[in-house]
């Protein structure tokens, strides 16, 4: 089996869907059919389900794993040498669900180190503990758990999440609101996966209660706008009301203990950073411990 190959494989494991993945390889579908077929051969067990759609089996997601970890650490290698053989720090590569909570430490950075190359990525954190496996990635920002057990971390900050709601709105006057008051409106959050809509799931579960969401999108300006349009209420961390979004509106406390975000970096554990990701690493833990 060549690199090309493994590659190809990789693409229809995450697609799952054959013409989706030959259009993103650019490739021909029965070429890819074929590529694939020829793997399992030589593999001798099927990679995929076919009953239906198709669906890495458990044989699949082996080998996807194993796949993932050597081409991230050839990957790594190559990297490796470019940077010993070139001059200057390199590339860093960072990912966050969401970029507007590092508007201000990146800025900052290329300030302080403008030759270093920063490559942004905004992904769920499904994918990002994905790609910190495969050695895609150097750096992660997330507000939820990693499920992956090779990381190490370093904790950023921890800040109240609050409720955005439009001026006018008949709470807006209040010091605080506690969830079960807030069980009839409507909510703009984000899309399921993400850190916002996972806490709001888990905050009215807690009061036996479903919130009725009228609108889910992943761009936190999107949300500040809707909120101020008087199309809902949603959850918004405290840095984000303090940011770049100036959209009108009120922000308010949730009485409730456990309505709160803790944002964290991750990095792999066995993982041989570039000087580039170190300095960023530095950066982050440092911005965290002087801004918060």
């Amino acid at each position: 089996m060549d690199l090309n190959t493994l590659r190809q494989f990789l693409v229809v494991a995450r697609l799952e869907h054959l013409s989706r993945a030959a259009d993103e390889l650019r490739v021909a579908q029965p070429s890819l059919s074929r590529t694939i077929g020829r793997l399992e051969s030589e593999l001798g067990t099927p990679l995929f389900d076919r009953a239906g759609r198709l669906q890495l089996n458990d044989s699949g997601r082996l080998f996807r794993d194993y796949v993932e970890r050597s081409l991230g650490e050839l990957d790594a290698g190559r990297r490796a040498v470019a940077d010993a053989a070139g001059e200057g720090f390199g590339t860093v590569r960072l990912a966050s669900e969401t970029l507007l909570t590092l508007t201000a430490p990146l800025a900052a950075f290329k300030r302080t180190h403008p030759a270093v190359e920063v490559e942004l990525h905004q992904l769920s954190a499904e994918d990002m503990a994905r790609q910190l496996r495969s050695q895609d990635l150097d750096l992660c920002v997330a507000s939820q758990p990693l499920r992956w057990d090779g990381l190490e971390t370093a904790r950023l900050f921890e800040e109240a999440v609050g409720v955005g709601m439009p001026l006018g709105h008949h709470l807006a006057d209040r010091s605080s609101v506690a969830v079960d008051e807030l069980a009839d409106e409507q909510f703009i959050t984000a899309s399921k996966g993400h850190w916002l809509r996972l806490l709001l799931d888990r905050l009215f579960a807690g009061s036996g209660l479903t919130p009725r969401i009228v609108c889910e999108t992943n761009e936190a300006s999107a949300i500040a706008e809707l909120i101020s349009a008087s199309l809902g209420i949603g959850l918004v961390p405290g840095l984000a009301r303090r940011t770049a979004i100036r959209a009108p509106g009120v922000w308010i406390p949730v009485d409730h203990p456990d309505c709160r975000r803790t944002t964290t970096l991750y990095w792999g554990a066995g993982s041989r950073l570039s000087p580039a990701a170190l300095l960023m690493r530095s950066a982050l833990t440092d911005w965290a411990w002087t801004s918060h």
